[in-house]
């Protein structure tokens, strides 16, 4: 797949469109114009497009900004709207583009620490935590640091307001959208896997669209071998700087 870096505002209509009919096909509970005020508070999306047809097959939308906590200054990808099409699971360009971006990101506008906020209302985004990442909060074998406790808190408390119910821990829309039949459900025998209970457990209203809030740093050695290797690798990104895409 081809995978393009696009500040929002370059988007165009039919890139809207696309990205609206990929996430109707995969969730309940998808408006236009909820699609559209999500979309708005962002500032860059990862499209993913087939190499023959140009079709998008995925996308990954993420807001990048800078805020201050405990008197340091410091700077936050929130991430929004996700979804790649099953046709194109077999295929690592989500995490290898999605890692480059955020190491472009990184590296031309943020100068503080990097953070990832990113909320979960399936197992598969929380599995992105642990395939790539060392730390990253919470987690089935490990406390959460009271500082990063404090830090998921406040992030999402400013980005989320009173969607964010901090005594569990999970952003609540008042208008969710909801993974289809067939993409939410855990398949049969991964139920086993630890991190997979653990997500389960401490969001058991993921089926109703709960969003589970997590918390890890960007960073070369937070990564793991496999991020490593996603970090390092030849990426297909393109960064759009104006509005034509091939």
């Amino acid at each position: 797949m081809n995978s393009w870096l696009v500040p929002v505002e370059k988007l165009r209509l039919c890139d809207r469109t696309a990205m609206y009919a990929l996430l109707e096909n995969h969730f309940e509970g998808v408006t236009w114009d909820g699609f559209q005020s999500d979309l708005d508070r962002k500032n860059w999306v990862l499209l993913l497009r087939d190499e023959t047809s140009n079709a998008l097959k995925g996308f990954s939308t993420m807001m990048l900004c800078q805020t201050v906590f405990s008197g340091e200054q410091i700077s936050v990808v929130y991430s929004g709207d996700t979804i790649v099409d099953p046709s194109a699971w077999s295929s690592t360009t989500l995490p290898r583009t999605w890692i480059a971006a955020v190491n472009f990101l990184r590296q031309h506008y943020a100068e503080n620490k990097l953070y990832w906020l990113l909320i979960c209302s399936g197992f598969r985004t929380y599995r992105f935590l642990p395939i790539f990442w060392q730390d990253f909060y919470p987690r089935y074998d490990a406390a959460t640091p009271d500082r990063i406790a404090n830090l998921m808190a406040s992030l999402a408390r400013e980005y989320y307001g009173n969607s964010y119910q901090e005594a569990m821990g999970i952003v609540r829309f008042k208008h969710p959208q909801i993974l289809k039949d067939g993409l939410i459900e855990i398949p049969t025998g991964r139920q086993t896997n630890p991190h997979i209970q653990f997500f389960e457990e401490k969001n058991p209203g993921y089926r109703l669209g709960d969003e589970l809030v997590c918390l890890t740093e960007i960073r070369y050695d937070n990564l793991t071998r496999a991020g490593q290797r996603m970090w390092q690798a030849k990426s297909p990104l393109q960064f759009v700087q104006d509005s034509v895409l091939i």
